[in-house]
Order: structure tokens, then C-alpha cells, then sequence
């Protein structure tokens, strides 16, 4: 998700703009879903692509980047 258009931006706890995550990940300081794992990530995205009919290249290249992504590296907890 792209965090250039401020609409987008998730929350912190004191209801300041998150610049790491996106508005329909974070909330309030915390993920909206907590326990989401990687592979379900992944799994939402191919249906929300394919429900907008987006092209696969550019749903291959947003699964390729969410490993990197600070929730899913493997040194955050979240």
C-alpha cells in the first residue's frame, strides 16, 4: 500500500499518522488483524486482486515485497 497519500495512513495509540502501516493494517497503535501470518497476507491480496482485476505482474510484485515489509520481517514482533 502505498503511503504517499495521507488518507491512507494508519493511526498510532495517540491517534497521530502512522508512516509504517497503512489504514486498514494498523489502527489506534495496533494491527487490525494481530494474529494475520504472512501466507493469509498473501492469500487476501490474490483475492483482492483478482476482484479488481488488477494485472498479475503487479500482484506478483506485492507479494514479492511483503517479506520485507517491518510486520513480516523476522526480526519485528507483530
Amino acid at each position: 500500500m502505498p503511503l504517499d497519500n495521507p488518507e491512507l495512513l494508519g493511526t498510532e495509540e495517540d491517534g497521530s499518522p502512522s508512516y509504517e502501516y497503512c489504514k486498514y493494517c494498523y489502527q489506534n497503535g495496533e494491527f487490525t488483524s494481530p494474529g494475520l501470518t504472512l501466507d493469509e497476507m498473501k492469500e487476501r491480496m490474490t483475492k483482492m486482486s483478482d476482484k479488481e482485476k488488477l494485472p498479475e505482474d503487479i500482484l506478483e510484485a506485492a507479494i514479492n515485497r511483503l517479506p520485507h515489509l517491518k510486520r513480516w520481517s523476522s526480526s519485528s514482533v507483530a
